[in-house]
């Protein structure tokens, strides 16, 4: 077999490939589009939570606080996240809820008493 004839072949297989993987993939459909957004939405959420409460109890207690003992959300315009204060913290319970339409922290509660408190 010569070089011009292997070549031919290699690049029939190549044509031949890509036919099978355009031909085999499929498009999402509308529920599968809409569960990935509501998934990045939730992401989003949580993470912006996880960098903004626990610089706000911070400036609030003096007291670091790193990971939430428990989350609490609609996994569309919200997200609460609580913790519980140790024996080295300052404060027994801290509560912080953030809103998307917000983009920010629109309540903090802690001890019962309300530090930042937007209507929504």
């Amino acid at each position: 077999m010569s070089q011009v004839q292997k070549i031919m072949i290699a690049v029939l297989g190549c044509f031949a490939a890509g036919f099978l993987l355009v031909g085999t993939s499929k498009e999402k459909t509308s529920e599968e589009l809409k569960s990935e957004a509501m998934v990045r939405t939730v992401s989003n959420m949580s993470r912006m939570a996880s960098k903004k409460c626990p610089v706000a109890i911070k400036e609030a207690t003096t007291s670091q606080v790193y990971f939430a003992d428990e989350t609490d959300t609609d996994k569309e315009t919200y997200v609460t996240l609580k913790w519980v204060g140790k024996d080295q913290d300052k404060f027994k319970l801290a509560t912080c809820t953030l809103h998307v339409t917000l983009g920010g922290i629109s309540k903090l509660v802690i001890d019962d008493k309300i530090i930042i408190d937007k209507d929504v």
